[in-house]
């Protein structure tokens, strides 16, 4: 069964080895092509994603340097990888294809200029994500003490993706944040974040937030990192199993997705060390689910909540 998995760092670890890293093969790559492909990922979205510790100046440089990787490594010497730079181009990949999607992890390489951000949309970003854990001057994220919501800028970022049909995403935000995010966003998702009420970690979401966000429209992609997914011991496929569940028991059975986090976690759960092991999730959800609902975990939810859908 096909998959869309809308996060993964692959972008960091590129830039990061400079170059030394071929992304069709590269073993210390979780999303290596091989590994999608024998995980049947038809679209892997790319996180453009900035260490804290690189200085502020350097962080938009940084983030195109990531571009680069993806236009030239990803893109460039694998034919087979397709670009996706419009909604409508998920109808498009044929068989054989693998879509690849930009996404923004956190803006703080556009400091406080929009037009930077402009330029990462002409380039191919489709959804932004306004933090990481950290404040940045859009926000508050999950492991801020402050706690607080959007600033000015932050707002401005919303409308400006509402304007240009871009995903904003809530995973990473500061509570606050992400009820201001549902409130203020056409497109709100999470690329990567599970139930807090079955892990309670600060990166999950309230039943609360995942109800609003289902009413609103959004989509909640579960992540694949033990330590989101169950507070101590080994972690397995049944217990990620089980925030699918609850989410789907809030009403959500049609508004859930993947979003792995390969390449930028250290530690998996049992029998999904990578891509490649991708269909052990999907043959264990259909122990308990229809096949057309487990195709819409896979794929077909993101594809009927796209912007530009008419719903």
């Amino acid at each position: 069964m096909n998959i869309i998995d809308l996060h993964c760092d692959a972008l960091m670890k590129l830039q990061e080895t400079q170059g030394k890293l071929r992304f069709a093969d590269a073993p210390e790559l979780h999303t290596n092509k091989t590994r999608l492909q024998q995980g049947q990922i038809k679209v892997q979205c790319f996180a453009i994603f900035i260490e804290p510790e690189i200085k502020g100046d350097q962080k938009f440089q940084v983030a195109l340097e990531q571009i680069d990787y993806f236009y030239k490594e990803v893109l460039g010497k694998n034919p087979d990888m397709v670009h996706i730079k419009e909604w409508s181009d998920f109808d498009r990949l044929k068989i054989g294809q693998i879509g690849a999607m930009l996404t923004l992890e956190g803006v703080d390489p556009i400091g406080n200029d929009l037009a930077k951000l402009h330029i990462l949309y002409q380039l191919g970003v489709r959804s932004v994500g306004l933090t990481w854990n950290q404040a940045n001057l859009a926000a508050d994220g999950a492991g801020e003490p402050r706690g607080a919501g959007l600033t000015v800028l932050g707002k401005e970022i919303v409308e400006f993706n509402n304007e240009h049909q871009i995903l904003t995403d809530v995973s990473h935000l500061s509570d606050m944040g992400i009820w201001e995010v549902i409130e203020l966003a056409k497109y709100p998702i999470a690329s990567h974040s599970n139930a807090r009420a079955l892990c309670n970690h600060l990166r999950n979401l309230t039943d609360e937030q995942a109800k609003a966000m289902f009413a609103k429209g959004g989509l909640i992609h579960v992540v694949f990192y033990p330590p989101f997914v169950k507070e101590s011991g080994e972690v397995t496929i049944s217990d990620l199993v089980r925030h699918i569940d609850h989410f789907c028991s809030l009403g959500g059975v049609n508004q859930i997705g993947f979003g792995s986090d390969f390449d930028g976690i250290s530690t998996f759960i049992t029998s999904l060390e990578d891509a490649s092991k991708s269909q052990n999730l999907i043959n264990e959800l259909l122990k308990y689910y229809s096949e057309d609902v487990v195709r819409g975990f896979a794929y077909q939810n993101f594809l009927d909540h796209r912007p530009g859908i008419l719903r």
